[in-house]
């Protein structure tokens, strides 16, 4: 099934169309007026996989739906289907529900199972699809409603960590542009890439798994290139960047189908703004009006583009009370989940870090139900 079968509607039909000339603003859905339902929306994860401590972890936090990570992989072949099924198996045993896997991380090209897909190599690239075609096949006969996964060369950037003695000297992830362009301009081994080229990829790669996936009632939920970078960084300019908005509009145009959507990050998606606080919003009513969200991560960060940290869901530049507001008013249903959070030289601290993130996010949607009734 080719893509113009699920109603592709960029505006000239072609992989490196441009958007319409028609501005930003006036394309947005409008905010709605009527008084919003409750929310369906819940507290997710998906550290740790299917392990009996991190699913006892789990259920005495409340999360009772999770992203398993991926079943065995068999090289040549894709996903053990009977690993799939002991994994939600083990989930129910605790009465928590297996919603998504990850199809692959975002490690970029020099480190992915698959880097052929977004280098376009042929015939390996299509080699490559056929066993991406047989994962989604074991997710559906899993009863795995998602897969996320991401189209990126480059990896997830940073370029330090900053300890904030506030917080009880906890670490938070760094990027500064202007540090890596120092540190490391050299092109990678994918030489010259443009937006164009990297939508020829990924129409490529969505031409043959949309169908699959559609057989397989499994939604596709794509993560942005995190973060978004200004055009040419090592040779790279990325679906989403320089113009972040702009960018997630040509993804979710591609295709006019209920299987094509986001992993929608909204700290990475605040990493390309400059004002993160009041344009994360748009974004979400824009997205969330096509029903194209399929999982949020629920990050927040401080500073935006080109420098930013990755800090506490609290502390951050985005008001996440009113983000989870707006994720209810536009309907979203599925997981919330914390994807990345801040480290300390305790032992605990990761798990604590996630035990804060969980209460928090549970609090918010009982908040924002509250004022609807």
């Amino acid at each position: 099934m080719r893509r113009r079968e699920f109603g592709r509607t960029l505006a000239t039909g072609t992989t490196g169309a441009v958007l319409s000339a028609v501005p930003l603003a006036a394309q947005r859905p409008p905010a709605p007026t009527a008084k919003p339902a409750r929310a369906a929306m819940h507290v997710g994860c998906q550290s740790g996989g299917t392990t009996r401590e991190n699913l006892e972890f789990k259920a005495r936090h409340g999360v009772f739906n999770l992203d398993g990570d991926e079943p065995h992989f068999v090289e040549g072949k894709g996903w053990d289907l009977d690993d799939s099924l002991k994994k939600r198996d083990d989930c129910e045993k605790y009465g928590i529900k297996l919603e998504a896997y990850h199809l692959w991380h975002s490690q970029g090209i020099e480190s992915t199972r698959f880097p052929a897909i977004m280098l376009g190599q042929s015939p390996q690239r299509d080699r490559d699809i056929e066993i991406v075609q047989q994962m989604i096949q074991v997710a559906g006969k899993t009863g795995v409603r998602l897969l996320n996964y991401n189209t990126t060369i480059l990896g997830m950037l940073r370029t330090g960590r900053t300890t904030d003695a506030k917080r009880g000297n906890a670490t938070y992830n760094t990027w500064d542009y202007p540090e890596a362009m120092k540190r490391n301009p050299a092109l990678t081994k994918a030489g010259v890439v443009t937006a164009d080229t990297v939508y020829e990829r990924i129409t490529y790669l969505l031409d043959r798994i949309l169908p699959v996936a559609a057989e397989y009632k499994v939604q596709l939920g794509n993560h942005i290139a995190d973060p978004p970078t200004h055009a040419g960084y090592r040779g790279i300019t990325r679906w989403n960047s320089p113009d972040v908005f702009a960018g997630i509009k040509r993804f979710a145009e591609l295709y006019d189908s209920p299987y094509h959507g986001f992993n929608l990050c909204l700290g990475s998606t605040a990493e390309g703004l400059k004002d993160p606080k009041t344009e994360i919003h748009p974004i979400i009513r824009y997205v969330g009006g096509r029903k194209q969200i399929f999982n949020i991560h629920l990050r927040n960060i401080k500073g935006g583009w080109d420098h930013f940290m990755e800090v506490y869901p609290d502390n951050g530049d985005m008001d996440f009370y009113e983000v989870v507001r707006t994720l209810r008013d536009v309907g979203y249903p599925y997981m919330l989940c914390p994807d990345h959070v801040p480290e300390h030289a305790d032992p605990a601290a990761r798990n604590q870090a996630f035990a804060f993130a969980y209460g928090y996010i549970k609090a918010m949607v009982q908040a924002v139900n509250a004022e609807v009734g």
